[in-house]
C-alpha cells in the first residue's frame, strides 16, 4: 500500500489558497501561528524577506517557494528593519475582503512583489514522525525547480490557475496544492536529516514493509517479534533500525497510529466508540478510552460531540 498517501488521508491534509498579492513601495506584514498548518509562500516577480521567529532571515526571488511548517508566525517584508503591523490589521486597512488580489503600497504595480500564499492545514490533534521530522522551514528555489520538472510543472499548473481566476480554478488549486505538499517534502529530504530519515524508511526493504504491514492492519495484534518476523530480521535488529529511521519505536508507532486512525473515525464515520476501539486494535472500549484520553486529553465521545 501507499503508505504516505494513508498518512496524508488519515491526518486531513486539506490545501487552501488565501490570498494572491501585490505589494509595491516599502512593506511588511506579521502572519500570525496558526495550529496545525503549514503556510507557503511562492514568489511569482519581485522579492521577498521571511523572518522567522527564532531570527533567521530567507530571501526569496522568483520562482521560490517557502514552506513553513507547525503554524510558526514569520514575518513578511521587502527588507530588513520594517515596522510589520498583523496581517488583520493589513487587511482591514486596505479593505480587503478575501476576494481577488490584496494590494498593499501604491508603488509601480510593474516592480511591485507578487506572490501566491496559501497553507495546508491537518486535523486537530494530527500528529505523525513526518510532521515532527519537518524543520522551521523548507526553501526551494527557482534553480532546484530546473531539476525538479514534476514539481515545477505542478507550481507553473497552480500559478497559471491563479492568475486566470477561471470557474473552478480555487477546486483545481486545492487539488493541485496537495500534489505540491508531497513533491515539496520529497524535494526538501535533502535540508533536514530528520525528515529523509522518516523518508528514507518507507522505501526502506524491513522497515518499509514493516509500516506497511501496520498502515494496512492497525487492528492486527503486532508485536515486536511478529514484525520483526514478518520483514525477516532479529527483534533486536528491527527495534533498532526501526528506530533510528523513524524517530520512535515500533510499538510507540503502532500505538499512535490507532489513536490517529481512531481521531479519523470519529469525524468521518458513524461507527460506535465500541466500533472505533475494534477496528482500532483494542481489546475494549475502557482501554480505548484510556489510550484516548491519555493522548488527546478527553474520551472519545466527548471528543466526538465537540467535532459535530
Amino acid at each position: 500500500m501507499d503508505v504516505l498517501n494513508d498518512i496524508l488521508d488519515t491526518l486531513n491534509l486539506k490545501g487552501a489558497l488565501y490570498f494572491r498579492t501585490d505589494f509595491s513601495g516599502e512593506w511588511a506584514v506579521t502572519v500570525p501561528r496558526l495550529e496545525q498548518a503549514a503556510r507557503f509562500h511562492l514568489v511569482v516577480q519581485g522579492h521577498c524577506r521571511i523572518q522567522m521567529e527564532s531570527g533567521e532571515a530567507i530571501d526569496l526571488g522568483p520562482g521560490d517557494i517557502a514552506l513553513i511548517p507547525k503554524g510558526r508566525s514569520h514575518i513578511l517584508a521587502d527588507d530588513a528593519g520594517r515596522d510589520a503591523p498583523d496581517l488583520e490589521t493589513v487587511l482591514e486597512d486596505v479593505g480587503y475582503d478575501g476576494e481577488g488580489v490584496l494590494v498593499v503600497g501604491e508603488g509601480d504595480s510593474h516592480a511591485a512583489t507578487q506572490m501566491i500564499c496559501g497553507h495546508f492545514t491537518f486535523r486537530g490533534g494530527a500528529d505523525h514522525p513526518i510532521l515532527r521530522a519537518l524543520p522551521d522551514y523548507l526553501l526551494t528555489t527557482a534553480s532546484t525547480r530546473a531539476r525538479e520538472p514534476w514539481l515545477d510543472e505542478m507550481l507553473r499548473l497552480v500559478t497559471r490557475r491563479v492568475f486566470s481566476e477561471e470557474l473552478g480554478s480555487s477546486a483545481a488549486i486545492t487539488r493541485l496544492s496537495e500534489i505540491v505538499f508531497i513533491e515539496l517534502l520529497r524535494v526538501g529530504i535533502s535540508q533536514s536529516d530528520d525528515l529523509r530519515s522518516v523518508i528514507d524508511a518507507f522505501r526502506d526493504q524491513q522497515v518499509g514493509r514493516a509500516l506497511e504491514l501496520i498502515h494496512s492492519r492497525p487492528a492486527e495484534h503486532w508485536t515486536v517479534e511478529k514484525l520483526a518476523g514478518a520483514v525477516g530480521m532479529s527483534r533486536s535488529r528491527f527495534a533498532e533500525r526501526f528506530s533510528e529511521m523513524v524517530g520512535t519505536g515500533p510499538m510507540a508507532y503502532l500505538s499512535d497510529w490507532r489513536l490517529q486512525k481512531a481521531l479519523c473515525l470519529l469525524d468521518t464515520s458513524r461507527f460506535s466508540v465500541q466500533q472505533v476501539a475494534i477496528q482500532t486494535g483494542y481489546q475494549s472500549p475502557a482501554a480505548f478510552t484510556r489510550a484516548f484520553s491519555g493522548k488527546f486529553g478527553l474520551p472519545p465521545t466527548e471528543y466526538r460531540r465537540g467535532a459535530a
